[in-house]
């Protein structure tokens, strides 16, 4: 697999989770609405994202020095629940300084520098914990899937 194509279905993934927290409504609502399917990739990222949902938030507070989840503009809440779930994710496997790296560029894209370094700190915070891409943890939302 290309890594153009992951960088394109994590940008497109960013948005949909956005574009559902801005309607207030769900991932899976946005998804089923587009006029056309996405790519699998991107499917599959944003369900990582809705699966994973308490434990991916809960990593990312751990690890917000101080910052309320609720408190983060949209764009840098929704990048970094989608590359802790890719983090997470033990289907696509992509190495973790990939998915920091791509978490950054995409801040520096849609978001501030200031992001940028926030995302990058706490997705080093983030992986010091899980551990690396070839130690992927299963987590209590997986035990029913």
């Amino acid at each position: 697999m290309r890594t153009g194509r992951r960088r394109l279905a994590r940008e497109r993934a960013l948005g949909i989770l956005y574009e559902a927290e801005l309607k207030g409504t769900t991932a899976a609502v946005v998804l089923a609405d587009l006029p056309a399917a996405p790519d699998e990739i991107v499917v599959h990222l944003v369900m990582e994202v809705v699966r994973r949902a308490r434990r991916v938030d809960e990593l990312i507070e751990r690890h917000s020095n101080g910052w309320a989840l609720d408190r983060m503009p949209y764009v840098d809440r929704n990048l970094l629940r989608l590359a802790v779930a890719e983090m997470l994710d033990d289907v696509l496997e992509a190495p973790a300084a990939v998915i920091i790296s791509e978490a950054v560029e995409l801040a520096k894209a849609y978001s501030t520098e200031q992001s940028s370094r926030f995302i990058n700190g706490l997705l080093a915070g983030v992986l010091d914990e899980i551990g690396s891409a070839g130690a992927r943890e299963k987590d209590e939302d997986d035990e029913g899937s």
